[in-house]
């Protein structure tokens, strides 16, 4: 019996890559999804990309006494989605997209269901498509990944397989894995 996958991706964006809040070992880890996309995409039956999409005056930003540099401002090169995926991900028959979240800027969106509209267009896709397993990756591991993921399991129960290889993180992938052993969560 053929299972239904999607690929979700979090955040590949420059700013997490190369720009404003780069996270060690990114550009190395996008480039192997690149690869992994070019050999495996097709067991895929859809891709869902989650961006951040800031505004210039965004809560997290520590201009705004937030915690972080200013990153993924809407518009922007450092919004980008990384141009090693680029190819893999649209120039194929397997339907892609984008998801954006952080697009308030009182609220802070780790999670891609945090965001209501994406919420319900990814939890939309999961009962239209029959989605059974859901292949999350992406940046940082520790944070948006991890949030993600946690949010994904409350609200669509344990349907996730983390691809722990394509998900660099700040603290170097120990709250991640800590999280995937305690919850028994599916990996690579």
């Amino acid at each position: 019996m053929r299972t239904s996958r999607l690929l979700l991706i979090i955040d590949p964006q420059i700013d997490f890559i190369s720009g404003s809040l780069p996270v060690e070992g990114a550009a190395e880890a996008m480039d192997r999804l690149a690869d992994y996309l070019d050999k495996a995409k097709d067991n895929y039956d859809y891709c869902v990309v989650t961006t951040d999409w800031h505004p210039f005056s965004h809560c997290s930003f520590d201009t705004q006494g937030g915690q972080w540099p200013v990153h993924c401002v809407k518009n922007t090169v450092g919004a980008a989605i990384y141009p090693a995926l680029i190819a893999p991900l649209f120039g194929r028959d397997v339907p892609a997209e984008v998801l954006r979240k952080g697009v308030y800027p009182h609220i802070e969106e780790y999670s891609i269901f945090k965001n209501t509209a994406s919420a319900q267009r990814l939890q939309h896709l999961v009962r239209t498509l029959d989605i059974d397993t859901i292949d999350i990756c992406g940046i940082a591991g520790d944070v948006c990944v991890l949030d993600t993921l946690k949010d994904g399991l409350a609200c669509l129960g344990n349907i996730f397989r983390v691809l722990t290889a394509f998900c660099p993180s700040l603290d170097g992938g120990k709250a991640l894995s800590d999280f995937i052993q305690q919850n028994n969560i599916a990996h690579d």
